[in-house]
């Protein structure tokens, strides 16, 4: 990310492009900030024997992490869903980058308006 932020300030080479994107990619990849982990994976980032416990007993796995992961990854979407919620009900929030996913990109509103917006300023600019 860094590479792109440098190419984009430094060299100019397509810095509507690369700016957020490395800006981005920087955000995500804090150590121990959680901005891009869902409310369950942060629960399971704290490792909180109670917590992982009540998890464990609705998917009928063992009580530590990589069961609990591998029994969400063979979990339907429903489940998984019921597993966010109730990460969510146990006080665990998304990071900004999980939910900004969530609400921009994983609606498919996000492309459209970058796009349009890239392009009315490459068509418009000075």
């Amino acid at each position: 990310s860094l590479l792109l932020l440098w190419l984009a300030i430094a060299k100019k080479f397509e810095p509507l492009l690369l700016l957020p994107i490395g800006f981005g990619g920087l955000l995500s990849n804090i150590p121990e900030a959680g901005l891009a982990l869902t409310a369950l994976e942060s629960l399971l980032a704290h490792h909180d024997a109670g917590q992982l416990a009540v998890i464990a007993a609705k998917l009928h796995c063992a009580p530590d992490v990589h069961a609990i992961k591998e029994a969400l990854a063979l979990a339907l979407p429903s489940v998984q869903s019921q597993m966010e919620n109730l990460a969510v009900d146990m006080g665990y929030t998304p990071g900004v980058l999980a939910l900004f996913y969530k609400v921009a990109i994983g609606s498919g509103i996000a492309p459209l308006v970058i796009f349009m917006g890239v392009g009315a300023m490459t068509d418009f600019g000075p």
